[in-house]
């Protein structure tokens, strides 16, 4: 008789590199891990120090750059030191803890999006009822549905994982664990728990992609009305860079999850770009395309920068 879940680890295939190109691979993953760690504290440290930045839209700035930290650093960190490692294992508590707080934090950070979208919606199309509208109290209470959202959506997700059966193989095709490479190891039929794992990333992916989408093409009719092409700009200038972000978190989420568990080969790739290149270029692309929050990095460290000389 098989025994349940008589697995006690798991071994990741990771990404198969010889020998001699291993090391480089890792200083590479190291130091992109590094800008996006330096990256998204700078923001951090920025929006909060900088009082012309205490406006909604930087609020959630600040809050994505927290998120974008956590999530990546639960997968990241672990990828790093199997780089350097003969072997690749995790416990199956470890595997599901893992799996816990990259569904908890990627599903905030989708919510987190949409909480977005609809502040530039309400600046654009709202403006005269925007600081109403937009208030202090009605921010806070979106975090607090983000985070709740993404509770109640990552115990869903880890519930029906550990309510599969797992007695071997333990190879896991991923360089973490997730739930597609995951509930392919389960010894049991898996046709049901599947339907309802990709419903629920459904229901919150291209639920929120949705929502974005909604949003945008609100923007986009308020934008064209507007006559003068200096307004035009302005308002688009103000979109890009979330737009931008938003097309690299959703378009490989949606890729990954919103399909059975099936493989390709470009999906580790992909998780590759959503967990570890998405986070590292979202403070790039927000400083390069805000002029506000240039201003606010120059002007801060660059006074930091004179009082450390001066001292």
């Amino acid at each position: 008789m098989i025994e349940v879940n008589s697995v006690t680890e798991f071994i990741f295939v990771g990404f198969t590199f010889p020998t001699s190109v291993q090391h480089l691979v890792f200083f590479i993953f190291l130091f992109l891990y590094f800008l996006l760690i330096s990256g998204n504290i700078i923001i951090m440290l920025t929006v909060k120090a900088d009082p012309r930045l205490h406006s909604p839209m930087y609020f959630f700035l600040g809050k994505l750059s927290f998120i974008d930290l956590c999530y990546s650093s639960v997968t990241v960190p672990k990828m790093l030191v199997d780089f350097i490692s003969e072997r690749k294992a995790i416990s199956f508590n470890g595997c599901i803890t893992q799996l816990y707080f990259f569904h908890f934090f990627a599903c905030a950070e989708c919510f987190l999006f949409t909480a977005m979208a609809y502040d530039r919606y309400v600046a654009i199309c709202k403006p005269l009822h925007y600081s109403t509208i937009m208030s202090r109290k009605a921010c806070f209470w979106m975090m607090v549905a983000t985070w709740a959202i993404g509770f109640v959506h990552s115990n869903i997700q880890t519930t029906l994982t550990l309510g599969l059966p797992f007695c071997g193989p333990n190879e896991i095709n991923s360089f973490f664990c997730d739930i597609p490479p995951l509930i392919r190891l389960a010894c049991t039929d898996t046709t049901m728990i599947d339907a309802m794992i990709v419903g629920n990333s459904g229901f919150v992916s291209l639920g929120c992609f949705l929502c974005v989408l909604i949003s945008y093409i609100g923007i986009a009719s308020t934008i064209f009305k507007i006559k003068t092409v200096e307004g035009r700009s302005k308002a688009f200038s103000t979109c890009a860079s979330h737009l931008t972000v938003v097309t690299f978190f959703f378009g490989p989420c949606v890729f990954i999850y919103m399909r059975p568990s099936t493989t390709f080969s470009a999906d580790k790739v992909i998780i590759v770009f959503y967990t570890v290149i998405a986070p590292m270029l979202n403070p790039i692309i927000y400083t390069l395309r805000n002029e506000e929050v240039k201003t606010s990095l120059k002007k801060l460290w660059w006074r930091r920068d004179i009082f450390h000389k001066v001292s």
